[in-house]
């Protein structure tokens, strides 16, 4: 075993898969814990010492990362929620979800917040694209709200 989470402000539940990086550090998520207990990003270093790099708040940053992050040469993380971003949705109270990006300072951006025709509580791993693009899914949603892919500048 590597790491035991604690279930506190450390995350509980991490549902996504891991990423690892040139030196053997693992970039992963929670759904849930970190000082908002709506789920975390952490990084795990290759002796074992996990760092959480970003705690959601469960407001308009997102809510409950599902997935797990994907990062481009400049060491930025992007992942998705599955609920947060924008109050608009009228799917759920929760949010519709959002797409974020992880600066290496822990700066979060919301780079989309889901609703409705765009598409509600993504839950699977983005991909990286050409020309400035990530792609990615959302369960609900779109013209007859059974889901969209959806594509989304970076």
């Amino acid at each position: 075993m590597l790491y035991s989470f604690q279930g506190s402000s450390d995350g509980w539940e991490p549902l996504g898969g891991l990423l690892k990086d040139k030196v053997g550090n693992l970039y992963g998520t929670t759904g849930g814990g970190g000082n908002g207990d709506q789920g975390t990003v952490f990084k795990l270093a290759p002796d074992g010492t996990e760092s959480v790099l970003y705690a959601f708040k469960g407001g308009s940053d997102g809510d409950n990362p599902e997935t797990g992050v994907i990062m481009d040469k400049a060491g930025n993380l992007y992942g998705t929620t599955f609920a947060g971003g924008g109050m608009h949705c009228s799917h759920t109270s929760a949010g519709c979800g959002t797409v974020f990006k992880l600066a290496p300072d822990g700066t979060e951006t919301v780079l989309f917040a889901f609703y409705a025709k765009r598409g509600v509580q993504p839950a699977a791993a983005l991909l990286m694209g050409k020309h400035g693009l990530l792609y990615g899914t959302a369960t609900a949603g779109g013209k007859h709200s059974d889901g969209v892919v959806f594509s989304v500048k970076h």
